[in-house]
């Protein structure tokens, strides 16, 4: 049986309400997608692998870090360059390039397989993909939520802050 699928970013959270809204969606399997695990700065220092793994454990929430769903450093290269070039800062993006979508599609997703992945989360119900953007149209755990419900007929939730 597939499992339900939420996804989650850390930007606009506290760390209260970020732990608050996955116990809230029953959350098992905590899906890491992120390539580096590592925020600057306090307000978002609950993110930081160590310490969000921690807290995962003590709330019974299983962690898994699926690298190979990451973007690649040429892939978020695609992104950057389009950021630069209209001068919007990360956080501040509300939605990915073109130039993204395709490279992520072409490099990640082309390979992706839905049944290996199912296999790779196990018995999980309920789990949460995670990168930081706050907005899931500006980050690629989108694409993958998208392919996933495609592939397996699921409801994706993305949850905000």
């Amino acid at each position: 049986m597939a499992p339900k699928i939420i996804t989650i970013g850390v930007y606009g959270f506290t760390e209260a309400t970020f732990f608050d809204a996955l116990l809230a969606h029953g959350v098992d399997l905590f899906c890491d997608i992120r390539q580096r695990r590592g925020l600057r700065g306090r307000e978002y220092a609950f993110a930081n692998s160590q310490r969000l793994q921690k807290r995962l454990a003590e709330l019974g929430i299983g962690y898994a870090h699926l690298k190979h769903l990451a973007p690649t450093p040429e892939v978020r290269r695609q992104q950057q360059l389009v950021d630069m070039a209209s001068g919007v800062q990360k956080q501040a993006r509300n939605q990915l390039s073109q130039a993204f979508i395709e490279a992520y599609e072409t490099t990640i997703l082309a390979d992706f397989d839905t049944q290996t992945f199912l296999d790779q989360v196990g018995s999980a119900a309920m789990l949460a993909l995670f990168c930081v953007e706050r907005e899931p149209e500006a980050c690629h755990r989108s694409l993958l939520a998208g392919k996933l419900a495609l592939s397996l007929a699921l409801n994706v939730e993305h949850v905000s802050p």
